[in-house]
């Protein structure tokens, strides 16, 4: 009866890491729109907009975490799938201060939410 708890307990131990990592990769695409501005500022300062382009890449450039700003006031952090992990400033600063349209990967933990970019664009006025 022993062996059998041991033998159930480490196929357990095998198939869950398993099944964590095949939920995280199977993670589909999402498109959200929003702003882009520094993530100082939309905490400290509970912006629903970036106040100007040139602020939000003052703060960027003084390396300040460039996140991105949902209409419904979610903010997601851009992160990178690599490792080790590099900042994601440098893929966002084009769009500073501006509205984006961006795909990509969702991760979510302890409240935080977080993408890994695929595509992003200006969003456009409707026509």
């Amino acid at each position: 009866m022993k062996s059998i708890g041991l033998v159930l307990k480490a196929v357990l131990l095998l198939l869950v890491p398993t099944a964590v990592s095949l939920r995280a990769g199977e993670a589909s695409s999402v498109t959200i729109k929003g702003y882009i501005l520094d993530s100082a500022c939309a905490f400290t300062k509970s912006l629903s907009k970036p106040i100007s382009k040139e602020c939000a890449i003052s703060c960027a450039k003084a390396g300040s975490p460039l996140v991105i700003l949902a209409h419904d006031g979610t903010i997601y952090w851009p992160i990178s799938d690599t490792t080790p992990s590099s900042s994601q400033n440098s893929k966002l600063l084009p769009f500073a201060g501006g509205k984006v349209t961006a795909t990509g990967r969702i991760y979510e933990r302890g409240g935080s939410k977080a993408i890994v970019i695929e595509k992003i664009e200006p969003q456009t006025a409707p026509q």
